[in-house]
């Protein structure tokens, strides 16, 4: 016999396996609905259906993109609450087609909880306006860093905004990345460093692309000779698969690189991270990844979301991803490396509480369905799960 309720909250973001990070999110999203509200069915509006099922087989999966409003309006008319996030889906051209589903909810007397998002770049008057029309009107709105708010702020948005933390922060590392390392032929016993590298985009139009491949060149043949190390570039969407090669090809050390080319779970790719000795890399799950599992970080921001990650956690980080800054950068890893040991404890404490704001995040989620739709009477008395500092 099923046990749930019809309660049904819906989840909308930028999921279907286009992204890692986007799928650590969703991963740590639904394990804690699942783990304190199991009688609450889940929907999900996927932009890759398929693989949202392949991925999640006990998550009702629905397609939105390219759908018309009256269908897209008879899956929210079920729902308890939409979810609007998490992750970086409120920027230029992108935030209208999300904020407009959320909008049709509302319209629909379905409250909207916005859940630990990330915003920017928004300057666009229209994606500005559907961002004030939709998030004033939200049961709550949550960010995940100090810059998201800001940017919501800057667009017009004058309802109270709660800075909290990424959601993939709650995951945690396990012990199956050395047998997906062998199985890419990465040389066992070698002193590991990760890296990863992006495509521009539209959430990174300013990279000048053959600029910052060579810098990571030549910061990958300054990591072979002063380390002896072996880089390994680690790819969180399937198009940095095509970056990392073009970064090796100007490596003078390219037969001391592997590019993984795998498809990886978000819990395989931070199981792999955490058999590296370093990690210097452009996205931002990457790096936090790397915080989860211990392993010293440097973060190359191309973007606001990164550097402040790096603030957060007490990393170093440079201002921009440009070739002239490659000296410093080559200081930042040789620095990096020598005070490993030294910086490990404080990268610890500042992870803990980075990881409590995250699981805030959902509690105040789950507080909202309590109010919206109460638990079993055999379920209210379910204590809240312990968040565990990360190993470091």
């Amino acid at each position: 016999m099923d046990e749930r309720s019809d309660a049904t909250i819906g989840v909308l973001g930028s999921y279907g396996g286009r992204n890692v990070g986007d799928e650590a999110i969703l991963t740590a999203l639904l394990d804690r609905v699942r783990a304190e509200r199991p009688d609450m069915r889940v929907l999900l509006f996927s932009r890759n259906p398929g693989h949202s099922r392949r991925a999640h087989p006990d998550v009702e999966v629905t397609g939105w993109e390219g759908v018309c409003r009256e269908r897209i309006s008879e899956h929210l008319r079920r729902l308890t609450l939409l979810v609007l996030g998490g992750g970086g889906i409120l920027y230029d051209t992108e935030a209208r087609r999300y904020l407009r589903l959320a909008r049709t909810a509302q319209d629909l007397g379905v409250p909207v909880f916005t859940y630990a998002v990330g915003a920017g770049p928004l300057t666009d008057g229209t994606d500005c306006a559907w961002v004030r029309t939709t998030l004033s009107d939200a049961a709550e709105v949550t960010v995940r860093d100090e810059e998201s708010k800001l940017v919501l702020e800057e667009a017009g948005l004058t309802r109270p905004v709660t800075v909290t933390a990424d959601p993939a922060l709650l995951l945690e590392p396990g012990d199956g990345g050395g047998e997906l390392l062998r199985a890419e032929a990465v040389p066992q016993g070698a002193r590991l460093v990760g890296m990863s590298v992006r495509e521009p985009g539209r959430a990174a139009e300013h990279l000048d692309e053959e600029g910052y491949h060579q810098l990571l060149a030549d910061v990958g043949d300054f990591l072979v000779h002063r380390l002896d190390a072996h880089v390994v570039f680690v790819p969180m969407e399937r198009d940095d698969i095509r970056h990392a090669h073009a970064v090796v090809s100007r490596m003078a050390d390219a037969d001391r690189c592997t590019v993984l080319h795998g498809s990886y779970r978000p819990q395989q790719v931070l199981d792999i991270v955490a058999r590296l000795d370093l990690a210097i890399g452009m996205r931002l799950h990457f790096l936090v990844f790397a915080a989860l599992a211990g392993i010293p970080l440097l973060p190359l921001p191309y973007a606001g979301k990164v550097f402040d990650f790096a603030q957060q956690v007490g990393a170093p980080a440079l201002r921009g991803v440009v070739r002239e800054n490659t000296g410093l950068l080559l200081a930042e890893v040789d620095r990096l490396w020598d005070e490993r040991p030294a910086r490990a404890p404080h990268t610890s404490a500042r992870l803990t509480s980075m990881r409590l704001r995250a699981a805030g995040t959902a509690d105040r989620l789950l507080a909202c369905l309590d109010r919206t739709a109460p638990r079993p009477l055999g379920d209210r008395d379910r204590a809240a799960p312990t968040v565990t500092p990360a190993p470091g």
